[in-house]
């Protein structure tokens, strides 16, 4: 391994990309954290460009009048300008940046556009008069440094370079939002003032917080636009190198988050604004929200998660790309199942019948799953507060992937605050069967007489002990059965079949499955509506010579 002076060539170069390391971290802590998942050596770069473009936003925004402002950019302006024709710079941050400029042969071009927006910025807020407007603005301010980082993570086509772009776009959408009641105050707002007009909105409407309903639309149509624009920039993530994968797909999945919860929030968004999804020290953990608006949350939601490889077949993608889409969506259905308070999620990842497909496509699928989790996602899972089972064999799954569910399970034991099941290598009636064998074995030794097996006694060799009923099922892409999925558990679940391809499913379709949930009366075979049924506690098994065998992939 190089040292320090070795790979940057002194050590105040060193010092200077440790400083637009710490400039990130305190600056912004999603971009910081999402940088972490990056391969070593293209780390400090990347600090390097996100910590000049930070310290340059932060310039342009720091208190004074207009002319202060203008005055200080200006001089920072000349700094940047003689540091990227020199190769060298006396200022730490601007040494780092312009080391890092000159070895991976950045597009000056693109920097001049994002000084040039900042600088008319800070002459003025920017009043947008339409939607094209506001993108403009955010292309040249944050679509330019994502642009101008893009090389550092293998992208260079301008194909690729105007998705990465617009991926910077849909984050700095999330920032606005996130800082909007304090602009406001200070006069500015973002939002295309076509958009207020046709609601007969004015900005103080805004500031005030009236005319809720206005609000939430005006909320309703941002979005609308941002997502459809956020899916598209969404592909990006297939266009990079496996290791740079990671780093991007974060970027992705925050900015679906964050629209996720200006999604709750609503006209909310407005007074209240938008904390960071996460912070210096970690994952910021969201209580459940209070305003939902939802009369009955079910306890269990189950989902088998169909529509993959037809999502991806419709964009001209391999299958790969829709399971890789689908991990992220399941990610994304988590946070959503938190913020809206259902305590138990299962869901239904690959069944005993998967393994029909091709060894290519499963390779692709199981090395999915194991980099969802080696690479930030269960820490993310782990800081939320969630506390994972695997139900399914477990001696057919690749062993790596295999020891990463299990050391998974291990990490998250002692979590409460939603419990996910993930349901792989899965089969219901194989599931059935082996409860069944592992009760005639106890009855074989004397440990339980059959006349006195009842369903909590099957329960307790299931794949899964202790796993509750299914309170709503939800399927989707538009199929209309089980495959196999939890037949013992969907006795008396309320079924939803969703038309959206998984990878698209996500919080909206969430609510409005449990909108119709909560629109059922759940008799249980009885005449009124009421609890479950009561469940029948389990008997201690009786000891008995020799020891009850256990069903294949039983642990």
């Amino acid at each position: 391994m190089m040292s320090g002076e070795t790979l940057f060539g002194s050590p105040e170069l060193r010092e200077s990309y440790e400083l637009c390391g710490n400039v990130t971290r305190q600056s912004h802590a999603p971009l910081w954290r999402a940088s972490e998942l990056l391969p070593a050596p293209v780390r400090p770069h990347m600090h390097a460009v996100l910590g000049f473009a930070l310290r340059t936003d932060a310039i342009a925004d720091r208190g004074g009048t207009t002319a202060e402002r203008e005055r200080r950019l200006a001089r920072w302006y000349s700094a940047v300008r003689e540091g990227l024709r020199s190769g060298d710079s006396g200022h730490p941050v601007l040494r780092a940046f312009v080391d890092t400029v000159w070895r991976w042969d950045l597009d000056r071009a693109v920097i001049e556009e994002l000084l040039g927006a900042l600088e008319a910025d800070c002459a003025g807020p920017p009043v947008f008069e339409t939607f094209q407007d506001q993108r403009r603005h955010l292309r040249a301010v944050t679509g330019a440094s994502f642009e101008l980082w893009s090389p550092l993570v293998g992208l260079r086509t301008p194909e690729v370079l105007a998705l990465t772009s617009l991926l910077g776009e849909a984050g700095q959408v999330v920032d606005e939002f996130e800082d909007l009641p304090e602009d406001l105050a200070a006069g500015r707002c973002y939002l295309p003032r076509a958009d207020l007009r046709a609601l007969g909105l004015e900005v103080s409407d805004l500031v005030r917080g009236e005319r809720p309903g206005a609000l939430a639309e005006l909320v309703r149509m941002q979005l609308d636009r941002w997502k459809v624009l956020l899916e598209q920039a969404s592909s990006v993530t297939g266009m990079a190198e496996r290791e740079y994968q990671p780093f991007l797909h974060v970027l992705v999945l925050g900015a679906h988050l964050q629209f996720d919860e200006i999604a709750l929030r609503r006209e909310r968004v407005f007074t209240q604004g938008l904390e960071p999804l996460v912070s210096v020290d970690g994952v910021s953990r969201r209580p459940v929200w209070a305003h939902a608006q939802l009369d009955t949350v079910p306890e269990h939601v189950a989902v088998i998660m169909d529509g993959n490889r037809r999502w991806a077949s419709e964009q001209g993608r391999p299958a790969s790309w829709g399971h890789q889409a689908g991990q992220w969506s399941a990610m994304r259905l988590v946070n959503a199942a938190l913020r809206l308070g259902v305590r138990h999620l299962t869901f239904y990842a690959f069944s005993t019948d998967n393994w029909t497909r091709s060894q290519d496509e499963l390779d692709a699928l199981f090395e999915i799953m194991g980099d969802a989790m080696a690479r930030g996602g269960a820490e993310w899972l782990h800081g939320l507060g969630v506390r994972v089972r695997w139900c399914g064999r477990r001696d057919r799954i690749d062993p790596s992937l295999a020891s990463a569910l299990t050391m998974l399970e291990s990490m998250t034991s002692n979590n409460n605050t939603l419990t996910l099941t993930a349901c792989v290598d899965y089969g219901g009636r194989e599931e059935l069967v082996e409860a069944a064998r592992a009760l005639a074995a106890e009855a074989a030794t004397g440990a339980i007489r059959p006349g006195d097996i009842g369903p909590a006694d099957l329960d307790r060799n299931m794949y899964a002990p202790g796993l509750p009923d299914v309170d709503l099922l939800i399927r989707t892409s538009g199929e209309q059965r089980i495959s196999n999925f939890l037949p013992w558990h969907l006795a008396y679940a309320e079924m939803v079949f969703d038309p959206t391809p998984w990878p698209g499913f996500g919080l909206e379709q969430l609510r409005e499955a449990i909108t119709v949930y909560a629109g059922r009366q759940r008799r249980f075979g009885g005449t009124l509506p009421g609890p479950a049924r009561p469940v029948e506690p389990a008997r201690p098994v009786e000891p008995a010579q020799g020891r009850p065998v256990p069903g294949p992939g039983k642990s």
